[in-house]
């Protein structure tokens, strides 16, 4: 099963993942994105292609 995580030292708050995941895995927690639900998650990394600083990791 697949595990989004985002690294908070690089997240800038940009909220691309919450716009790209197609599950709505991601939220805005102030001003850092969070992963709120990660049992949806499908793997298709479009979170990890989304994110200009590198923030987030799918592991497999």
């Amino acid at each position: 099963m697949p595990k989004p995580k985002i690294d908070g030292a690089k997240c800038t708050g940009c909220g691309n993942c919450v716009q790209v995941c197609p599950v709505g895995v991601f939220v805005m927690k102030g001003k850092k994105a969070a992963v709120a639900k990660p049992k949806e998650c499908i793997g298709c990394r479009a979170c990890e292609a989304s994110c200009p600083a590198g923030a987030i990791k799918v592991e497999d």
